[in-house]
């Protein structure tokens, strides 16, 4: 089985392409533009790249949130139109997990942190459990100060929000706060395939006529007009 997994919920996104349970290419840019401004043309270099055609992917997969609504959107309808426009499948999985999974068999609880604006953060904590993670917190929208007084165990933090709100976190936690190296502070597209992957080879798909990003809060116009 042949997927493509598109990763757009931050600045830093990218596409990966695995063939059953080997990666066979990944791109990562971080882009001061848009993704809508880059994303087919990574798609296009990438499958070049790798001597493929679009026709041979089977499946199309995701990163649905949470994360930038703007870049969660462009991945969404980019990943879509692939789908109606060749008749493939389509596989989601969550951005937060994906992060978790640049640091497998973790002996600490993880927690990524992506900035959600408004002095708040997307955020759930993770735990290695057997082949993967369990969740201790699910994934929700809330103040840093709110998700440190609910953290009791040392915690090895990612993302950008873990950059962002680093000297808080220190100060709630002391010694008990660990942090990721840069190259594990975000979303990797091959940890989004990774994920869409296992999804598939159950069969778990979407539908792409009904699926939507998990926001997890609502959008700036939604809270003004409503």
């Amino acid at each position: 089985m042949k997927l493509l997994a598109i990763e757009t919920a931050t600045m830093l996104g990218g596409v990966a392409i695995m063939d059953g349970d080997r990666l066979v290419a990944e791109s990562r840019l971080n882009i001061r533009v848009t993704h809508s401004e880059r994303l087919m043309k990574e798609i296009d270099r990438i499958l070049r790249g790798a001597s493929m055609d679009i026709s041979e992917i089977d499946v199309f997969g995701i990163s649905i949130g949470p994360g930038s609504f703007t870049g969660l959107r462009v991945g969404l309808s980019t990943v879509k139109g692939l789908v109606y426009a060749t008749g493939k499948k389509l596989v989601t999985a969550p951005t937060l997990e994906a992060i978790a999974w640049n640091i497998p068999f973790s002996e600490y609880q993880i927690c990524p942190m992506l900035d959600a604006r408004r002095k708040e953060i997307y955020t759930a904590v993770f735990r290695w459990s057997g082949g993967g993670f369990s969740r201790v917190i699910n994934e929700c929208t809330l103040s840093a100060d709110e998700l440190l007084q609910k953290i009791d165990a040392p915690t090895l933090f990612l993302g950008e929000g873990a950059t962002l709100y680093r000297d808080r976190i220190q100060a709630a936690l002391r010694d008990r706060a660990l942090f990721g190296a840069p190259q594990h502070m975000m979303p990797s597209p091959s940890n989004m395939a990774f994920l869409c992957m296992r999804k598939a080879e159950k069969g778990e798909f979407s539908d792409a006529l009904t699926v939507i990003p998990a926001y997890h809060r609502r959008s700036e116009a939604e809270i003004k007009f409503g």
